[in-house]
């Protein structure tokens, strides 16, 4: 009978590669009160049969950063623990077949420059004295990697499992968790232990490391952790001639291979375009350990003749073994971590997407910041586990996007792709209306958006046969008039006697404004740095609504109700799914809309900033004078069941003005013309308002308190006195024809000073156009700016830019 402590600060589930990280670092910062339960043994779910590749660059600097970490702990952990990890840095070449690649590998070379790491762009020849074994007669280049390395994932895991009992956390191997026992607490439901086969555990923390477990386990309590198991192929293959231990990681993408060294013979094994799904999540068996699937030569076959392709000596040589074996992912290719919305203490670390090794040193370090300090020290929002709402939880829909998510690690990242698979989830009433009007629809947090109306997409790097529809839109928008479905926009109702008190902490802009009006304001944590940007709009004395984008729903909900006081008297509501928003902007939108209503829409009687109810088309709509766009515009909440209504009425009075539906895309360009902001991009836990520029949307030099300003009130001081070492800019490319997308490295005079957030097409200025955090060790000034000198580096190619702090619109 296994021996349990009847009480844990920390439990956490699952002795992967992720909870074994997750409870060493717990330990590393003082929190040794910790118990990681098994049900089977260590490392034997699905980190025993990962391929073991620690690729240090991501699309991210955040991704980045952890997978840094990872590296350099593993080198180190031998030393602490005793036990090799395996790691070796034997550096990474990826090759390119065609053209589209190449472009690829040299926005990849240009990333890896931004985010201070080594890369190198290789000919044919060179990549063949790195790879002596590969043919090269069909390839166009490569990029060398040297930081790139390989573990041992058994190893790896034993050691940070050594190194936490070593620190104080107990490991109990051969328990099974049956579930989270949870109770009411102040804010609501938090979690208060474990069941297990062998005992309860009470506990204040619940980890849940699960794997591909993880969602089952989840489901027990309310916890959407959307991810589901796909089978995952490689072969080891008998000693090939030439082959070496430190012989670099090759990974051919135009063929869908990773290859790495193994004992002399080679690991060859890749992410074929379409998937083979496993069992459901709910069905997965137990007991699964150190178990492998079903050999499927079959499906492996579009891998083994690419790597025959690449690896000829591989006609000659035998096949050790045939992996196959289930890994979990999930539905947008980003793994699973933070602390759950709606149950405080359960905290969940899982859905690594085949990059679990890579990640699990900072990721586990990461969960454990968040654990120990409320937050992680990095901005994690592109893996924040309250990213995604109930939707996702469903188990037909989470087939259906794994067979295509797998896929997608070695397609070309085309900018903008949009998935194929699960779509519909989240419909607007105007979903028909646009279709049948042409749209072509993206996705954003389950909800269908019209991106523009025009041909079906097409990816390209360079400007896509549907820019000149989404350029038409643009420029309806800024001459007439245009109709934006907004309904996507996520709406939160606030009420109650507490409702204005509440709001004024979270909300660091000041709310306490007559009703009717409309506030900018952003969310900040006690870092002062962004967590959301919203608009709050008082509708009656006890009453707001607030509009935030449509990604953010179950964080921002999650957020508001974390920081309201225990005991307040306010209600906090969803409104997402009853209302839809039309967006009329343009110089023409007043015209238009004095069609449909008798109220004065004059700038005395609306003015900027203003909120006000009225009919039109026989509902009761509210509207909103705000705008995204830049231009004269109201945005109005409609119910749902009337929206169709409204639409209509606005397209019958609208044609003689020049009215246009338009979609996402020309938001994206209008907006960053105007050099408005997005949380996300430019708006992230990585940056406050000062480096964003947006100082003005608080009320830092207001009487009100509000959280995070003790924190925003120090930095700008720091800064007043040093000047902002970094700083979000505006910025127009020279060359009208060139085409950024977002990601790009910007450099002065052929040095790295920073990298593009958000880009795209502007009809109005001709030119890419967009926003860029710069970097510098003096202050970041318009003198400085106004100086030259800068370059957007476009896939190798430098293009002048001008760059400043106002917009180019402004």
């Amino acid at each position: 009978m296994t021996d349990l402590p009847s009480r844990a600060q920390v439990v956490v589930i699952g002795g992967g590669v992720i909870g074994c990280s997750t409870a060493y670092h717990l330990a590393r910062l003082g929190w040794t009160d910790v118990v990681l339960l098994e049900q089977g043994t260590l490392s034997c779910g699905t980190t025993w049969h990962a391929a073991g590749l620690v690729g240090l660059l991501r699309a991210s600097e955040s991704g980045t950063k952890l997978v840094q970490y990872s590296s350099e702990l593993y080198a180190g952990l031998e030393a602490e623990t005793g036990l090799s990890t395996g790691y070796r840095q034997c550096g990474g070449l990826i090759v390119a077949r065609t053209e589209d690649r190449m472009v690829q590998l040299r926005r990849t070379v240009a990333t890896a420059a931004a985010f201070d790491l080594e890369a190198e762009m290789l000919t044919p020849e060179q990549a063949l004295e790195k790879w002596p074994v590969i043919a090269t007669d069909d390839l166009l280049g490569a990029i060398w990697l040297p930081q790139d390395g390989r573990a041992n994932p058994t190893d790896l895991t034993l050691a940070l499992a050594k190194g936490a009992r070593q620190a104080g956390v107990r490991i109990n191997e051969r328990v099974r968790v049956l579930g989270v026992d949870t109770a009411q607490g102040d804010r609501g439901p938090r979690v208060t232990g474990v069941r297990t086969d062998a005992g309860d555990i009470e506990a204040e923390v619940v980890v849940n490391c699960a794997g591909q477990w993880a969602k089952a386990l989840g489901d027990q309590v309310g916890v959407t952790v959307p991810l589901h198991s796909a089978e995952h192929f490689y072969v080891v293959t008998d000693q090939v001639e030439g082959v070496h231990a430190d012989l670099p990681i090759l990974r051919d993408p135009d063929g869908y291979i990773y290859v790495k060294e193994e004992v002399g013979g080679l690991v060859v094994g890749g992410f074929e375009p379409v998937a083979k799904p496993w069992v459901s999540p709910s069905e997965i068996p137990y007991p699964f350990e150190f178990q492998l699937l079903d050999e499927d030569w079959e499906h492996f076959s579009v891998l083994m003749g690419n790597a025959l392709t690449r690896i000829p000596a591989l006609e000659h040589t035998g096949i050790r073994k045939f992996y196959n074996g289930p890994e979990s992912f999930t539905p947008d290719n980003q793994f699973l971590l933070g602390e759950a919305p709606g149950l405080a203490g359960y905290f969940v670390g899982a859905g690594f997407n085949s990059v679990g090794i890579a990640s699990a040193g900072g990721a586990g370090r990461a969960l454990a910041e968040w654990i120990v300090d409320g937050a992680p020290s990095m901005d994690l929002t592109s893996v924040d586990v309250r990213r995604f709402g109930p939707y996702a939880a469903d188990e037909t829909w989470l087939r259906s996007r794994v067979a295509e998510i797998l896929g997608l690690h070695y397609a070309v990242p085309w900018p903008n792709r949009e998935p194929v698979t699960a779509r519909d989830v989240r419909l607007s009433p105007l979903h028909q209306r646009l279709e049948d009007a042409g749209a072509t629809f993206g996705t954003r947090n389950g909800w269908e958006r019209p991106l523009y109306f025009g041909p079906p997409l097409d990816y390209r790097w360079g400007k896509p046969e549907w820019l000149e529809h989404s350029a038409d839109e643009q420029v309806a928008c800024r001459t007439h008039v245009a109709v934006f479905d907004q309904t996507s926009f996520s709406k939160y109702l606030v009420r109650g006697p507490a409702a204005r008190d509440t709001l004024q902490w979270v909300c660091a802009n000041d709310l306490d404004v007559p009703v009717g009006h409309v506030v900018y304001t952003p969310w900040l944590d006690e870092r002062g740095r962004y967590q959301s940007d919203v608009t709050v709009t008082r509708t009656s004395d006890a009453a707001y609504l607030v509009v935030s984008s449509a990604a953010t729903t179950v964080r921002d909900l999650a957020w508001l109700r974390e920081h309201t006081w225990p005991g307040a008297d306010v209600e906090i509501a969803d409104r997402s799914e009853e209302l839809a928003v039309l967006g009329v902007m343009g110089p023409r939108s007043r015209d238009l809309l004095s069609r449909l209503t008798g109220t004065d829409l004059g700038d005395e009687a609306f003015p900027f900033a203003t909120g006000q109810a009225f009919e039109v088309a026989g509902a009761e709509v509210w509207a909103n004078r705000m705008t995204y766009v830049g231009e004269l515009g109201w945005e109005l909440l409609v119910p749902v069941d009337a929206a169709v209504a409204v639409y209509d009425a606005l397209h019958e009075h609208g044609d003689d003005l020049g009215l246009r539906d338009a979609g996402y895309s020309a938001i994206e360009s209008l907006r960053l013309e105007k050099g408005f902001r997005a949380f996300g991009r430019e708006l992230t836990p990585d940056y406050g308002p000062v480096e964003a520029g947006l100082v003005f949307a608080t009320a830092l030099d207001g009487a009100k308190d509000f959280l995070g300003k003790e924190a925003l009130a120090a930095h700008r001081e720091a800064l007043r006195q040093a000047g902002p070492r970094r700083r979000l800019v505006s910025f127009v490319l020279n060359d009208r024809d060139a085409m950024l997308w977002g990601g790009e490295l910007v450099v002065r005079h052929d040095e790295p000073v920073g990298q593009v957030t958000s880009a795209a097409y502007g009809a109005t200025v001709g030119a890419s156009a967009g926003l860029a955090y710069l970097r510098r060790d003096e202050p970041v000034t318009s003198a400085w700016l106004a100086e030259g000198g800068f370059e957007v580096d476009l896939a190798g190619e430098r293009l002048p830019a001008t760059v400043t702090l106002k917009a180019p619109l402004a």
